[in-house]
């Protein structure tokens, strides 16, 4: 399907590796113009080299900024003008109990997970209504349904931003603007390929095998294996186009049947 996101300018969070390289990658092929980010200039640097050599004339720059920080957002910020979709991907995990996470780790969760979108959505959302078209899509996870008792905190802010998508897209009544969230489900990124190959390398066994039992032991995974980060960015592609002007203030689940909820 021909998404029309030629002469579309998108930015996406935290998109230098795992699915919002994915998704960056994808909206270049489909002829968007893409600003991808990170925390260093390096990782920023070294994603825009390989987005060009993978998509040859792509239009794709960068722009450094960690979401913790507040300064560097307001700089980001900043630099931000004419961005036709908005991807809010930028996000942190870990596996922790609930009486070890202090105060700061849940003021850093919210500030990444949740407030970068509120502050960019903030920023960018009143020119897409003056223009009349434009694309807000939050990466939020099946987590913010189903919490996980040893990541509460990460769960809580996917809950959270699923509710910041749906009020936000209350406010583009009878625009071209739309805002969406995609659930993902347990993804291959890079940062649970290292974690993998760790316990891995920690338990003398091969990566692979261990990709594949943790897999097989999610027993309501319909899918029954990791899910890709081009799956995910296809679907946050398709909510980034014209193609789907009828898709608003929903939660689309790329969870590979991860949830048991009907809706």
């Amino acid at each position: 399907m021909e998404l029309n996101l030629t002469g579309k300018r998108a930015f996406v969070s935290g998109s230098t590796q795992g699915i919002g390289y994915a998704i960056a990658e994808t909206l270049l092929r489909e002829g968007a113009s893409v600003i991808v980010n990170g925390r260093t200039d390096g990782r920023v640097d070294s994603a825009v080299d390989a987005l060009r050599a993978s998509v040859p004339g792509a239009e794709v720059t960068g722009i450094t900024a960690d979401f913790a920080d507040p300064d560097q957002v307001r700089r980001l910020l900043g630099a931000l003008e004419d961005v036709d979709i908005l991807i809010n991907n930028v996000g942190v995990f870990e596996v922790k109990e609930f009486t070890d996470i202090t105060d700061d780790d849940w003021h850093r969760y919210f500030d990444v997970n949740v407030m970068s979108g509120v502050r960019l959505s903030r920023h960018l959302l009143g020119r897409m209504l003056q223009t009349g078209w434009g694309r807000v899509v939050f990466v939020s996870s099946e987590s913010g349904v189903n919490v996980p008792g040893d990541m509460i905190h990460y769960g809580a802010t996917k809950a959270a931003m699923l509710a910041l998508g749906n009020g936000l897209a209350k406010l583009t009544r009878g625009s071209g603007v739309t805002v969406n969230t995609v659930l993902g489900g347990p993804t291959y990124s890079d940062g649970v390929a290292q974690a993998v190959t760790q316990i891995a390398r920690a338990q003398n066994m091969p990566p692979e095998d261990l990709k594949g039992a943790i897999a097989e032991g999610n027993r309501t995974s319909l899918l029954q294996r990791f899910i890709e980060p081009s799956e995910l960015a296809d679907l946050v592609a398709y909510l980034a186009s014209p193609r789907s002007s009828a898709t608003n203030g929903a939660a689309l689940r790329a969870d590979g049947g991860t949830l048991t909820t009907i809706l």
